[in-house]
């Protein structure tokens, strides 16, 4: 290639020549070449419509100037001869090149082109043109995309970092300004200043890609030892050059003993790199809380980035199909690394020491074991998906965390199996085979059975290629003096290899593994005075429940668990029964402000029992008010109905300034959702008997009302992601005095020029309805919420601000008109649209109908600022059936707001994008 940079307008000119041998056994007609840059060419392309999926706004707001493109694009024979090229609309990141001739086994031909690369703003993906005036450039060049089992892989790109192109030798001429100073992990033959450009001759050998980093004044710095060169920018918090020489020198070392020789001389280590695949848990921190010394953290994020990188450039797989691969090495490195240099660091650094966290189990635990935890995490949730799996069919969660630690945790499980540095020696193997061509997933299985006599099947079908979940218990449990026997139980039926450790006051005395078994077995060990036996217990095999894994060898009870208190929710620890408790304080204008305690099971990962307590003390009302929820929470692994919830709960409050309401409200929720994990379709299903007994109030009207029993059933089916949002709900409810069907239809859609609309259709109908009173009629402007369903600040006051509130509910009109309600039947559209930014105009439309009456047109508009969608909102009433609102007396009362006070819903906003 010869490329000429162009930094003021981002742009790059290359002349390119392809010299393309067929090493396959097929002949060609077509060659396909990747072309990632131009996946930031538009807002429908797949790498947008993934960054809709997980609600990256960035790139859909950004700017023409801030996305990138190829365009002018020839494609030549070293004849002259213009060849036909195209792109797939539905892949427009990769171009299929039609030959003019066949191209037979073991030929070659050589292919000109130009073109000029539009370099995207690095703010999508910390790849592209920087606002300090450089760039970061990688996957920007055309070139031929893997050939594999007779076909060429065509990956879009999806910002996964792993293209999958063949490999190659480059070489490059790289023109860039005087002033600017570029680095790279190619070799550097020669620079050549030519009026106001320098020229930069690069070259690499059997490589896949590259990285290059143009800065007006470079912020790398050089480290080499006997091995490799890295050439770094990785921010060191205070850690001076001396500490992170050191820290770099025994990482690379460490690296080479562990994995082998890297194949290229020099390696690059980016802050940029480390930002798109951080620590988590310590890049959650501000840096002044961060309880680990400057050095350390230097350390571990250059570990992390060292290995990635080291992988990628030295593993010729196809990273998104085989990238459980990459991330076992990589994390199974990384655990390696802190048993030796960090044996007794801890999850949480220094916090640890002291006294006040010792009985915090999250903050107890050992570095390494936060690995297992991440993936329990979700397969606590039934979100957890097979390593294997390729990597663009991943929830973010598992791409970047769950799935990628428990690769690693697996590749320490298979070497604590099979001993001997067993998959150590395999890794070095593989990584020399990786110096000769292209490799897969088999090359890496043959080279780990070849180490080995023990049938190791059970790792590839198992481990590898199923979520299936592994949970041992003991039964039968007898001892003598000398002897323990007991039968292992295999809870999922899933046979893999088991170790079981005799403890004695904590310390191991002896230690066994169990070869698969399906069935239950009967196992007899020596004692050696062990006073408890323990499965996995040092959490070497990724099981889904610790909690049954122990049995005592002494004493009356041999499994009584304490029960231990902890202030904050915390970690699920295996030997205790634990109870949460916390401060609350909850607020309603009639019982105002409600401090109490809160009382709990619910840890980090999900159980299958939980219960959640919270009495408080009312200082208005001067009364005893609160909530309590038991639930039984039933996952499926391999249905579409994949969980189902069983709970009962009560709340007891004032719903009036003289007058308290009691909920009873038992129920089951049934969930489902598609093949697809990352489809962001969900179902539900929920059926609920609500029992209300209210006291009579003197104030509130419908009073009389005291207690009632409601049956409902409901279902719901949406789908969201950032540009498009659609949803139906279907409700149905009985009860002694009314019978009524209701459904909601709701659609958002973002579009290009960042304009939204919001449409919802409510329509509703009695079945009967013997109610002389409107507490059950379908409600324009305000549900009477005779459910007890919604959050009100006053439920039932009719002046002041709390009676402003608006909950988007049946009818959803912003203003209160004559006919606030409808005893037949009622069918309403709302809209809205935006002007300006966070700035809407909104209109409602409906037909009421009540027993006695013609149904009546209601309409209203007005301006809505949609600061934060379902949290923070106000409604401004223009114009509806009453005339100019507007310019009527007391408008300050007809202003309508949304506030949403429940953090639990505030958090939904950040987790929705990793779920």
């Amino acid at each position: 290639m010869d490329v000429e940079v162009n930094m003021e307008h981002k742009t790059l000119t290359v002349l390119q020549e392809i010299e393309f041998f067929n090493q396959s056994e097929d002949t060609l007609t077509s060659i396909v070449l990747n072309d990632w840059n131009n996946a930031y060419s538009s807002k429908t392309t797949p790498l947008a419509k993934r960054f809709s999926d997980e609600f990256y706004r960035g790139f859909h707001l950004a700017s023409e100037k801030e996305r990138g493109n190829t365009t002018n694009l020839n494609i030549a024979t070293a004849d002259k001869k213009n060849l036909f090229w195209e792109r797939t609309e539905k892949n427009p990141d990769i171009i299929i090149v039609q030959l003019d001739k066949k191209l037979a086994p073991n030929q070659k031909i050589v292919l000109h082109f130009t073109y000029i690369i539009k370099v995207p703003s690095d703010k999508f993906t910390h790849y592209g043109y920087t606002e300090r005036g450089g760039m970061y450039l990688r996957n920007w060049f055309l070139t031929p995309a893997r050939y594999e089992n007779h076909s060429f892989v065509k990956n879009s790109n999806l910002n996964l970092d792993d293209i999958a192109n063949a490999v190659s030798n480059f070489d490059i001429l790289f023109r860039i300004p005087k002033n600017i100073e570029l680095t790279t992990d190619l070799d550097e033959e020669k620079t050549t200043p030519i009026e106001n450009f320098s020229i930069h001759k690069l070259n690499g050998k059997n490589r896949t890609d590259f990285s290059i980093f143009l800065e007006p004044k470079t912020s790398f710095r050089s480290f080499k030892n006997n091995l490799v060169e890295v050439e770094t920018n990785l921010r060191g918090y205070k850690a001076d050059e001396i500490q992170k020489a050191i820290a770099i020198d025994r990482v690379v070392n460490f690296t080479n003993t562990l994995i082998g020789e890297s194949h290229t001389e020099k390696i690059t280590v980016s802050q940029a790199d480390y930002d798109r695949n951080p620590f988590y848990g310590l890049n959650q921190m501000p840096a002044f809380m961060v309880p680990f010394p400057d050095e350390f953290l230097f350390e571990i994020k250059f570990l992390k980035t060292y290995l990635n990188n080291y992988l990628k450039n030295n593993l010729k797989l196809d990273p998104r199909k085989d990238n459980w691969i990459f991330d076992g090495i990589q994390v199974y490195a990384m655990m390696e690394y802190m048993k030796e240099n960090y044996p007794d660091c801890k999850m949480t650094g220094n916090i640890s020491n002291y006294k006040l966290f010792k009985g915090y189990h999250l903050l107890n635990l050992d570095f390494n074991e936060q690995f297992s935890y991440f993936y329990l995490l979700m397969a606590r949730k039934n979100l957890d998906q097979p390593l294997g799996a390729p990597k663009n069919t991943l929830i973010k969660f598992n791409e970047q965390i769950a799935s990628k630690y428990r690769a690693g945790l697996s590749f320490i499980y298979l070497d604590n199996y099979l001993g001997n540095g067993s998959v150590a020696n395999s890794i070095q193997q593989f990584n020399n085979r990786n110096a000769i061509g292209q490799t897969t997933e088999n090359d890496f299985e043959t080279l780990l059975k070849s180490v080995t006599n023990k049938d190791i099947n059970w790792f590839f079908k198992t481990i590898i290629h199923s979520r299936d979940i592994i949970d041992y218990k003991f039964s039968d449990v007898s001892k003598s003096k000398d002897s323990i026997s007991f039968s292992l139980k295999n809870r999922t039926g899933v046979a893999v290899p088991m170790p079981i450790y005799g403890l004695k006051n904590d310390t191991i005395v002896f230690k066994k593994w169990l070869d698969p078994q399906k069935n239950d077995s009967i196992y007899t060990f020596e004692r050696h005075q062990a006073n408890k036996i323990v499965i996995n217990y040092k959490n070497e095999v990724p099981e889904f429940n610790l909690r049954n894994n122990w049995k005592k060898l002494e004493g009356l009870f041999p499994n009584n668990r304490p029960i231990k208190f902890a202030l904050i929710k915390d970690l699920e620890d295996p030997f205790y029964n634990q109870v949460i408790y916390a401060p609350i304080l909850t607020y309603n204008v009639y019982d105002g402000f409600s401090p109490g305690m809160r009382f709990h099971n619910r840890a980090i990962l999900n159980r299958p029992f939980l219960y959640d307590i919270n009495p408080t003390y009312a200082l208005k009302s001067k009364t005893l008010t609160g909530s309590a929820i038991f639930m039984i929470n039933k996952d499926y692994r391999d249905s579409n109905l994949f969980n189902v919830r069983y709970s009962i709960s009560g709340n007891y409050f004032h719903y009036a300034p003289d007058a308290t309401y009691l909920k009873i409200n038992p129920m089951m929720l049934m969930q489902i959702r598609n093949e697809n994990y990352r489809d962001n379709r969900k179902q539900l299903l929920l059926f609920r008997q609500v029992i209300i007994n209210r006291q009579q109030s003197d104030i509130v009207v419908d009073s009389s009302l005291q207690d009632y029993s409601v049956f409902d059933a409901k279902y719901v089916n949406s789908r969201t992601e950032l540009t498009n949002h659609i949803s139906f709900m279907g409700d149905v409810q009985f009860s002694g005095k009314f019978g009524k069907i209701s459904s909601e239809v709701q659609y958002r859609k973002l579009y290009e020029d960042n304009r939204q609309l919001n449409l919802r259709l409510y329509a509703g109908v009695f079945t009967y309805n013997k109610s002389n009173s409107d507490f059950y009629s379908f409600a324009l402007d305000r549900p009477t919420d005779y459910l007890f369903d919604y959050a009100y600040l006053g439920r039932s006051s009719s002046t002041g601000i709390v009676s402003q509130e608006f909950i988007l509910a049946e009818g959803g009109f912003k203003s209160k008109l004559n006919t606030p309600y409808a005893n037949q039947w009622m069918t309403t559209l709302n809209g809205s649209y935006s002007i300006w930014n966070w700035i809407e105009a909104y209109g409602d439309i409906g037909l009421v109908k009540n027993s006695q009456q013609k149904e009546k047109f209601c309409y209203d508009g007005g301006i809505r600022l949609n600061l934060l969608t379902d949290y923070f909102e106000l409604f401004f009433p223009i114009y509806s059936n009453k005339g100019w609102e507007i310019s009527q007396p007391n408008y300050n009362e007809k202003i309508r707001f949304v506030i949403t006070l429940n953090p639990d819903k505030f958090i939904q906003l950040f987790t929705r994008k990793w779920f």
